[in-house]
């Protein structure tokens, strides 16, 4: 593939093979031979290594040493074709590589003073020039360097930059992302606080009825005491689910208190390993310990930490493992729960601390939507990493200092 540059050094030395001054047929085709260096330098791949660099290096020395000889030796108007190697060793060999580069450069061209035997006598007004010369190579080298140092720096600069801005715009992302949860569990709240009151009322009414007709009854009337009892039961089941309405809806009351983050996750895995029926896993424990005692609600924290804990058992298969572990960055404490189980489908991720969102067979989805809603007026965060088949990871993000929430309402 040819290249603009390879256009410009093709028009350089076929400019120089025709117009260059004191070219012989041989000094002409070793001047070829440095311009097909220059082209091919960055289409072989071994040209490209460091060691490939160093012979590339070596070759244009060798031949720019022969095309001095045959052009008037120290005194040739070819001597600033040594920059070009010079100039690519500062771009891939480093400052060390152009050191020797140079020192090479500058031995091989007062060398010349004595080619092939022949000694050059300088006048004393060549001096000057000759030494301008000599200088020329390190200061084109150096400052070759230089130029591209300063370019790797603004890369540096743009990538650091450019991470920063992916990690505030994912930061951004999972703060609208919390918002709309929050904006959706505060309306699907006040829904569910009217509708459980509205149907709280018709339950305590359908219940007394019921009991007053089992006492109403006589006591051959077998299939009257079973439906009476069917209607019993199904309306305290009913007014539980109202219940678990009415606990996502009302607002929360913080009881601060200086606890131990990992007393509160032993009760709540007791709780779990008491679990009727028997939950067929094994929790494993890894706490920090340099996690000191901290203001929280040890009751909805627990609560929190058992909800996650049944629901990792719940989606592991049988003879599994749960690991629950702590640690501290900064101030904030972090509880995950990790499980081995099915996993969360892609789609699913955002919607599953959403009220009334489940994939289970039974439930109404109001468990996650509550833990949540404990996590967010601790002022903390809830997050979930999750992969299909291959199990879930839920993260809990709790302020190791006073919950923000309660210095909002503190004002």
């Amino acid at each position: 593939m040819v290249r603009p540059q390879d256009i410009v050094w093709i028009a350089l030395f076929a400019g120089l093979a025709h117009w260059g001054p004191d070219l012989t047929p041989e000094a002409t085709t070793v001047l070829i031979g440095i311009g097909l260096m220059q082209i091919l330098d960055p289409k072989i791949a071994f040209l490209g290594t460091r060691a490939g660099a160093i012979v590339s290096f070596l070759i244009k020395l060798g031949l720019w040493y022969i095309l001095m000889g045959w052009t008037d030796g120290i005194a040739s108007p070819y001597y600033w074709l040594m920059l070009l190697p010079v100039m690519s060793v500062a771009t891939s060999l480093g400052l060390v590589g152009l050191v020797a580069a140079t020192a090479l450069a500058g031995g091989a061209y007062l060398s010349l003073l004595h080619f092939l035997g022949r000694d050059y006598e300088v006048i004393p007004d060549q001096w000057p020039v000759l030494i301008l010369r000599e200088f020329t190579f390190p200061i084109a080298g150096f400052l070759t360097y230089e130029l591209l140092e300063a370019n790797r720096a603004a890369t540096r600069r743009a990538q650091s930059a450019a991470e920063q801005l992916a990690e505030a715009n994912r930061h951004l992302q999972e703060a609208e992302a919390q918002v709309r949860r929050t904006e959706r569990l505060a309306a699907l709240g006040q829904l569910s606080a009217g509708l459980a009151h509205e149907i709280r009322n018709p339950l305590s009414t359908i219940k007394g009825s019921a009991e007053m007709l089992l006492k109403n009854v006589d006591s051959d009337g077998a299939v009257a005491h079973e439906l009476a009892g069917y209607i019993s039961t199904e309306v305290d089941r009913t007014n539980a689910l109202v219940t678990r309405f009415l606990d996502f809806a009302r607002p929360l009351t913080l009881r601060l208190e200086q606890t131990e983050i990992a007393e509160v996750i032993d009760e709540a895995v007791a709780q779990v390993e008491k679990h009727t029926p028997p939950l067929d896993v094994s929790i494993y424990k890894n706490y920090s310990p340099d996690i000191a005692p901290f203001p929280f609600d040890r009751q909805l924290i627990e609560r929190v930490i058992y909800n996650l804990l049944l629901n990792a058992a719940q989606a592991s298969p049988p003879q599994s493992s749960i690991t629950v572990k702590t640690r501290q960055v900064g101030d904030t404490v972090e509880i995950d729960v990790i499980d081995r189980g099915s996993g969360i489908a892609p789609k699913d991720r955002e919607s599953i601390f959403n009220p009334f969102f489940t994939t289970k067979s039974s439930g109404v989805g109001l468990g996650l939507a509550i833990v949540s809603k404990i996590v967010d007026e601790h002022g903390g965060q809830i997050t979930v990493e999750s992969e299909p088949g291959a199990g879930s990871a839920f993260h809990v993000f709790l302020p190791a200092g006073e919950p923000r929430r309660s210095w909002e309402k503190a004002k």
